[in-house]
């Protein structure tokens, strides 16, 4: 169908984010200031009205606040009549006079507070709901919703089929860029919408017994290799986002006062470049416009006058209103939504995204899988190497908020991650996290890491089995006195939790050259740039009943068996287990242990390839238990 699926998500804000600080012009902390919430409901109003106008319905996130005031009930409701929109509700939005009253607290973000609290928080959220409106919703948010929160949910209101329940790369990159004070640390969780499992809200569902009862989906729809590489709060399908990220073209106010000129194709290329996801998704893809009012405020925000905040909002609906005249789009509400889900995607049915970039115009592609056993992201600039990798598959229990272990952190750990843990390209000293491979031959090296290449998607079948597949194009390497033709084809068996990675080669200068293949895996766990504990790391190199065993002591000790079964890292804090496995000729397995200034560990196979041989291995994750 290759239909653009789209959700728009509007709440009124009584009391929007930063805007009281905005509006107050220096006085004193007022959260029912009448100015605050006359413009805050103006602004919802006109949100509704432009999307109305282009044919778009919404879904309409009650805040708690909202839930007290006259006019915005009515709204709700008026709308609801006239348009389809669903009334939802948000546990965003929750300061206002009665909360302050009741909590004692200026915590906002419902995920952080204990777990009792949680709870009655909820309960006095979706009790005033059913208060104001005779029904409970069936969807609601936050910008993260622990698992914990969300079974509780499911258990006291089971209505409940949807939920916005993470931010797609909202981790240190966007803390840092908000001077060290956006406590949301999410990084780790789907891009697109998934069936969170019970025990962790970022690792999708495998089956009934894990699912958490709903369909989550993303705070925003971001842009792929810009949100990796950089602030993901610039570069999303909120128009004001664009603004932030300074990528477009402003616009200018005329002799009448009336604002225009202003251009921003970023935008209509990041929502196109969605819609080509749905070739790789069997014809399905996915966005979503969640923009609270503060960002339209008549103050004006990142140096945009108002003008252009709102013109950017209504030339944002403009286009997706044209995308659904050319029967190019489906608008949903969230409820809509999470039933069009559930009909069209099993449970181990994965989310594929071959992307580009389309801020700087480099040739650089990104391809990223996630499916209930892993996310992982390929780098073609480099090669092909795996540059993240999330383990899901060990489906880490991760209690979040006031009386755990961690009390603003969510993100799910990984074990490799080249932003935090330096990837390929390091300094003078230590590794970087990556999964790649070098070739050798008479004393020289190169590592593939080195040779920018691009990928070709395609859906295959592997022991009756359906794959997806990047066949990567061949790379040239050339030694001093041979030159050597590549290509690495990497599969995604659907519903087993490992990754085969192919090494052929194609043609050689020399045909009878052997040529040193060695595969290989940097990593170690965490969520931060900062380095965890390795200690209760163990390395193993498995042959038969033999285990060469290593509890990791930073001590760069090393172990080589040829023909080895498999290699393998058991990491119990993040209760993880990771191997490779081979199928190539002449194979030595081997692990390294790292040293305190490169807290690693290696795993890897050594062997040997000629002409049109082809040497496989396979990267497979497990709980550790």
């Amino acid at each position: 169908m290759n239909e653009l699926i789209l959700n728009i998500i509007h709440r009124p804000e009584m009391v929007p984010e930063y805007a009281e600080k905005v509006t107050g012009h220096g006085k004193g902390e007022d959260l029912g200031r009448k100015a605050l919430l006359t413009e805050s409901l103006d602004i919802f109003k006109l949100q509704q009205a432009i999307a109305h106008k282009n044919g778009l319905k919404t879904t309409i996130q009650m805040t708690y606040a909202s839930l007290f005031n006259d006019e915005a009930v009515a709204l709700a409701k008026a709308d609801h009549e006239k348009y389809g929109d669903e009334i939802a509700t948000t546990l965003l939005g929750l300061p206002c006079k009665e909360f302050r009253e009741k909590y004692k607290t200026k915590d906002f973000c419902i995920w952080m507070f204990d777990i009792e609290t949680k709870k009655s928080i909820v309960d006095d959220v979706f009790g005033k709901f059913y208060e104001r409106f005779g029904f409970y919703p069936e969807s609601t948010g936050s910008y993260y919703m622990d698992a914990d929160l969300t079974n509780y949910i499911k258990e006291k209101y089971p209505m409940v089929k949807c939920a916005v329940a993470t931010c797609w790369e909202e981790g240190p990159k966007a803390y840092h860029t908000c001077n060290n004070s956006w406590y949301t640390l999410m990084d780790g969780g789907p891009w697109a919408p998934w069936i969170p499992s019970k025990v962790n809200t970022h690792a999708p569902a495998a089956n009934e017994a894990e699912d958490s009862g709903i369909v989550a989906i993303p705070h925003l729809s971001r842009d792929l290799i810009a949100c990796y590489d950089g602030n993901g709060s610039n570069f999303g399908t909120h128009p004001q986002n664009v603004l932030r990220g300074m990528v477009y073209t402003p616009g200018h106010f005329g002799p009448d006062g009336t604002y225009s000129g202003q251009e921003y194709p970023y935008l209509y290329n990041l929502i196109d470049q969605y819609r080509y996801q749905a070739k790789f998704n069997n014809g399905y893809c996915y966005n979503m416009q969640f923009v609270g009012p503060g960002w339209m405020n008549k103050m004006g925000r990142w140096d945009a006058p108002y003008e252009l905040l709102k013109a950017s909002y209504e030339d944002g609906c403009a286009y997706y209103g044209q995308l659904k005249k050319e029967g190019k789009l489906i608008d949903m509400t969230m409820s809509e939504f999470a039933d069009h889900y559930r009909a069209t995607h099993s449970y181990t049915t994965p989310e594929c995204a071959l992307w580009r970039d389309i801020v700087y115009g480099s040739n650089k592609q990104l391809f990223w899988y996630c499916d209930p056993y892993m996310r992982a992201c390929v780098n073609m600039d480099q090669g092909g190497a795996i540059v993240d990798l999330r383990p899901y598959a060990a489906k880490l229990e991760w209690p979040i908020g006031i009386g755990t272990a961690h009390v603003q952190e969510c993100a799910y750990p990984f074990l490799i991650q080249e932003k935090y843990r330096a990837g390929y390209f390091t300094h003078y000293a230590g590794e970087g996290t990556v999964r790649s491979a070098k070739l050798r031959h008479n004393g020289e090296e190169v590592d593939l890491c080195l040779c920018r290449t691009h990928a070709h998607f395609s859906e295959e079948t592997v022991d009756g089995k359906p794959a997806r597949r990047l066949t990567l194009d061949p790379v040239d390497i050339e030694f001093s006195d041979c030159t050597v033709k590549l290509q690495t084809v990497i599969t995604f068996v659907e519903g087993e939790s490992d990754i085969r990675i192919d090494r052929n080669i194609l043609a050689m200068s020399d045909p009878d050259a052997d040529i040193e293949i060695d595969e290989y895996m940097v990593a170690c766990y965490g969520t931060t740039e900062y380095p965890e504990d390795m200690t209760p790391v163990r390395l193993y190199a498995h042959k038969g009943s033999d285990d060469h065993e290593l509890a990791y002591a930073y001590k760069c000790r090393e172990c080589e068996v040829p023909a080895a079964d498999c290699v393998e890292a058991v990491i119990p804090p993040i209760k993880t287990s990771v191997c490779l496995e081979t199928a190539g000729r002449d194979a030595v397995g081997y692990y390294r242990e790292g040293y305190a200034f490169s807290p690693m560990f290696t795993l890897g196979y050594k062997g040997k390839l000629k002409e049109k041989e082809a040497f496989t291995t396979w990267l497979k994750l497990a709980r550790e238990n």
